[in-house]
């Protein structure tokens, strides 16, 4: 028999984590494999390690492990020790609802294909409110996230990084775990380890995973002013611009910086022209989203495009200040999670 160890980075997600469990253990898999689940719990106090004690009653191959730091780098790498030499690791947020497929097509792409070391599927995005609901098609957009990131990929195909990621237990032996320096961005660490290691990193739209998005600004703006922030720490780290588009928001927030400044000195217009050019592309976006999604707020989908770009932009700016221009460690406050 071959095992397959899901790993299940958690902490006060008592709403989601039966829902996610319950799609893990719906999975298909081949007949000669089997799985373990591990919920690496950073010491909830929601009520989520008791309904994973109950859930352990229904399921013999689930466990539950404590998480002293309360991190998610620390998560990882304590589910994979637990499982041991596994076939396979697949990583699962607490939010992250499999579909049933997920599992057998990443063993079987992984197995047939010797150039591919990393799997995942296609992002469904789901809401619990309206502002969640704004969120979540704001996100699926290439304004909203870029062009090439695997959010808004439509076809199968080899990208720089996935979420939910299945990689071949030789692959942790070979790059070894993840860098438990970095609380965010420490998936975007290790595909890039992968791909510089020579793997290749494959998005396959014919699996998917449903994913709660957060309901509120403030904590959307606070999880892509980290992502921003330490994607500058991993950029440090491999002394290297990993994509491309992660430079496009930092370089938006500057020529705010300037916009605004001759707006007050009303120097020159030409200036003002990608100003324009992105409150069109806003716009038109927004319509788009609307049209299609009649009982969402208007407003709301024009406001969450400048959060986006804003926060990780800025994000990414105070990230060169202090790991480029300064030489500091990461700030304790920005380990803080957005939840």
């Amino acid at each position: 028999m071959k095992q397959v160890t899901v790993v299940i980075p958690c902490r006060n997600e008592q709403l989601y984590i039966e829902e996610c469990i319950k799609a893990i253990y719906s999975c298909e898999l081949p007949e000669d494999f089997f799985i373990n689940v591990y919920v690496v719990d950073g010491m909830s106090d929601d009520g989520t390690r008791a309904l994973v004690q109950q859930l352990k009653d229904r399921y013999s191959s689930l466990f539950l492990i404590d998480n002293q730091l309360k991190l998610t780098p620390y998560a990882f790498n304590l589910g994979i020790e637990a499982g041991g030499q596994a076939d396979f690791i697949q990583i699962v947020g607490a939010r992250h609802i499999l579909s049933e497929n997920y599992i057998f097509q990443c063993i079987e792409k992984l197995t047939n294909d010797p150039k591919t070391w990393c799997v995942g599927g296609k992002i469904i995005n789901e809401f619990v409110n309206e502002t969640g609901a704004i969120i979540a098609k704001v996100m699926g957009t290439t304004l909203g996230m870029g062009i090439g990131n695997f959010r808004t990929l439509e076809q199968s195909a080899y990208t720089d990084t996935v979420t939910s990621p299945m990689y071949p237990y030789w692959v942790i032996e070979k790059i070894g775990l993840f860098d438990e320096e970095l609380i965010r961005n420490q998936d975007d660490d290790y595909n890039f380890r992968v791909s510089q290691a020579g793997g290749a990193i494959f998005f396959n739209a014919e699996i998917s995973l449903k994913y709660y998005v957060r309901g509120n600004f403030n904590g959307l703006w606070r999880q892509f002013f980290q992502y921003g922030y330490w994607k500058v720490y991993v950029n440090r780290k491999h002394k290297s611009v990993t994509t491309l588009r992660q430079i496009v928001p930092p370089l938006f927030v500057i020529y705010l910086m300037m916009f605004l400044l001759n707006i007050l000195s009303i120097q020159s217009l030409l200036l003002n022209i990608p100003f324009i050019v992105y409150c069109i592309a806003v716009v038109y976006f927004s319509i788009k989203l609307k049209q299609s999604n009649r009982s969402l707020s208007w407003l709301g989908f024009i406001s969450i495009f400048p959060i986006i770009h804003v926060s990780y932009g800025l994000g990414y700016l105070k990230g060169i200040l202090e790991f480029l221009l300064l030489n500091k460690k990461p700030s304790d406050k920005q380990k803080r999670m957005s939840r």
